[in-house]
């Protein structure tokens, strides 16, 4: 990330976000259809965890709890965006990586900026309609009102965190030519990791341990842990901060060191 931004580097950042968001905005059959998928899925996720919890709470979720967390995933899942982003390999694999490196901005601050502005559409498209249609359908179990401003900050920790995970996977197509199977084992094994599928709290202690000493669980878990209140809030915010550091300075360095030798399939 640039260590000094000017005026005109924030407003030129800010239009990049903005521009993101007019971008997503205009594929609005595409955000219907994934909101369509998402309500569906959502609704058969529900059905088995809530028979899952329905004779006891399993690991301190009940049924208002596993509804909460399946909605809020669902919703969660578009706005971070696990899977499908090949936007930056595709630059690299056909070279047109060499413009946007020649382009008065830093690669990695741009595509954040975009990636904001997408995730600001998302939040309307696909965030709060999945989790308006589980508070409709379902018992819903919300936070107290001094939680609501915890969550935004977490939804946007693992929205960089997410953000940075993506671009080094992008950016090891300047070494492989083609990261499709990078990118294709990184979207298998990510629903499982990050809490999506099942929570956390329902594998083994062992996992459980594992898996939260890694980036992934702050993607989609933590968030869910915030709004539902399960554990100390600040902790998970605090680690999330520390993993989003962690990736955009680890994603700063990948691409120093691949732009000193650009390698383009074919040439």
């Amino acid at each position: 990330m640039p260590a000094d931004l000017g005026s005109k580097d924030v407003r030129a950042y800010a239009h990049l976000a903005l521009a993101g968001f007019r971008r997503y905005s205009t594929y609005r059959q595409a955000m219907l259809a994934g909101l369509a998928a998402n309500v569906v899925f959502g609704l058969l996720r529900t059905a088995v965890l809530v028979a899952t919890v329905g004779a006891a709470p399993v690991a301190g979720y009940d049924a208002a709890s596993v509804v909460t967390y399946v909605w809020l995933g669902q919703g969660l899942l578009a706005f971070v965006v696990l899977w499908g982003e090949s936007q930056l390999s595709e630059r690299i694999r056909t070279g047109d990586v060499v413009v946007d490196l020649y382009r008065p901005w830093h690669l990695q601050a741009a595509l954040l900026a975009e990636d904001v502005g997408r995730a600001a559409y998302a939040v309307v498209v696909r965030l709060v309609p999945p989790v308006a249609i589980g508070a409709l359908l379902f018992p819903f179990r919300w936070p107290a009102p001094h939680t609501w401003p915890l969550f935004a900050v977490s939804a946007v920790l693992a929205l960089v965190i997410s953000f940075g995970l993506r671009f080094i996977l992008n950016c090891t197509t300047f070494w492989l030519l083609d990261s499709r199977g990078v990118r294709n084992v990184y979207e298998v094994a990510s629903g499982l990791v990050c809490g999506l599928i099942v929570p956390l709290a329902f594998m083994p202690e062992w996992a459980r341990d594992a898996l939260w000493a890694t980036p992934f669980p702050y993607l989609i878990q933590a968030p869910i842990d915030v709004f539902l209140e399960r554990g100390p809030q600040w902790t998970v915010i605090a680690l999330q901060a520390f993993w989003a550091v962690v990736v955009l300075v680890a994603g700063h360095f990948v691409l120093s060191r691949a732009v000193r030798k650009v390698v383009v399939q074919g040439g």
